[in-house]
């Protein structure tokens, strides 16, 4: 008996079946649409973390206080491993790191700020008029701080499109320009009011941006080395994209020889590519768990098939009778029931796939702890998932397609 065969023969039981074979399918079309769903969320966060990471600008390095350990956990050795504003003003000198462009220190806190009869938690960063520039951020009213007001510890500040919006309303966030917000019960004049990023990470979208002076002395009290007030992060724009490891050599050496570091670092360097590695590894890994679990479900819908397969077995063990007597052959028993288990996931494997598309749809857009859900589906995660369930279809299938074979004709057409 040929394959075409064989598989119009199956066909033609299940549609004799609809019902029950609609319902065996089931678990497979729910196992599948939640693997293409589950890994399609993964896949799109993988994509908006890359995005986002990529949004904080072009050609930078990160340098963060501390060092990293293999195990990838970032370890303070006391005061000693602090960064200073005379580090940032180290790595701007052309002379010491001929490959940095721009150099923005910053200092972050977290501080309640109230106007107007409205407060709200927000994360304070300290900036210098570089930071701008470095990080790519457009005011979208008002005006940005400029140098003369990091020199003068200047009391003002550009907030977030959605600072400005939770203080001052949503449809009016431009009347906040020339308004006074305080911070720890000091009043900040507003100079501007940045441009929404959308969903960039660390926008400044949720940051309220001061001079960085003003930060040091009236928002932050961490001090470092010899007494000078610490440093949060140090963005460094590198001139040029092929001098981006030439760049993290320089600044490598000048901090190596500024700390007097003999032994381990007490800094880190970290290219872009470097933190979309890390972010995107750990995504995998979550995106892969995620899947395996779902991918339960189809070996729970594979136990389904071979029950329903057992028993057409043995509703039909006089046709196989008749089969047998006529001339089929233990392997034409055998591959007819295989191609019709295989038929049977398969068929629930690509209507798993509709429907799981369809959930990724639906979903699409929808916040989730501030993250907009972009799902992304992927045409390997598509064929491997079809490829599964048939997969699921064949193994479950193998025993009750050897059981049928194994009928004797002669038992089987007594069969009642």
């Amino acid at each position: 008996m040929s394959i075409i065969e064989s598989l119009r023969i199956a066909l033609a039981s299940l549609m004799a079946n609809r019902m029950r074979a609609l319902l065996t399918m089931l678990g497979v079309i729910i196992g599948v649409a939640a693997v293409i769903a589950l890994m399609s969320i993964g896949q799109g966060v993988q994509a908006a973390i890359a995005s986002r990471i990529e949004g904080l600008g072009t050609n930078l390095l990160f340098v963060s206080p501390g060092s990293t350990t293999e195990g990838g956990v970032r370890s303070a050795q006391g005061s000693a491993a602090s960064l200073t504003m005379e580090d940032a003003e180290a790595m701007a000198d052309p002379l010491e790191a001929p490959s940095v462009l721009m150099v923005a220190p910053i200092v972050q806190s977290m501080t309640r700020v109230t106007a107007q009869g409205q407060n709200a938690m927000a994360q304070v960063t300290g900036v210098t008029e570089e930071y701008q520039w470095v990080r790519s951020v457009a005011v979208e009213f008002g005006s940005f701080i400029d140098g003369s007001q990091v020199s003068a510890k200047s009391l003002v500040a550009v907030l977030g499109h959605q600072v400005a919006a939770t203080l001052f309303g949503e449809d009016n966030p431009d009347q906040a320009v020339g308004e006074t917000i305080y911070m720890n019960n000091v009043p900040f004049k507003v100079l501007g009011v940045a441009e929404s990023g959308g969903s960039s990470m660390n926008s400044a979208d949720q940051t309220i941006l001061v001079p960085i002076t003003t930060a040091q002395s009236r928002l932050s009290r961490a001090f470092g080395r010899g007494g000078t007030s610490v440093i949060s992060t140090i963005y460094v724009q590198v001139a040029d994209e092929k001098l981006i490891e030439q760049a993290k050599t320089e600044i490598t050496e000048l901090l190596r020889a500024r700390h007097n570091i003999t032994a381990e670092d007490d800094f880190t360097v970290t290219t872009q590519e470097d933190v979309i590695e890390s972010a995107t590894a750990i995504t995998g890994v979550l995106t892969l768990f995620l899947g395996a679990i779902a991918g339960i479900s189809l070996l729970v819908g594979g136990i389904g098939i071979m029950n329903i397969m057992l028993v057409s077995v043995t509703e039909r063990t006089r046709e196989i009778g008749i089969r047998k007597a006529v001339g089929a052959k233990q392997r034409d028993v055998l591959v007819q029931f295989l191609v019709e288990a295989v038929v049977m996931s398969l068929s629930g494997g690509i209507l798993g796939v509709l429907l799981g598309a369809a959930i990724s749809r639906l979903i699409s857009g929808v916040t989730v702890a501030g993250t907009t859900l972009a799902p992304v589906i992927q045409a390997n995660t598509v064929v491997l998932a079809v490829l599964f369930s048939a997969g699921v279809g064949l193994f479950f299938g193998v025993y009750p397609a050897w059981r049928a074979a194994q009928l004797h004709p002669i038992e089987a057409l007594r069969y009642e």
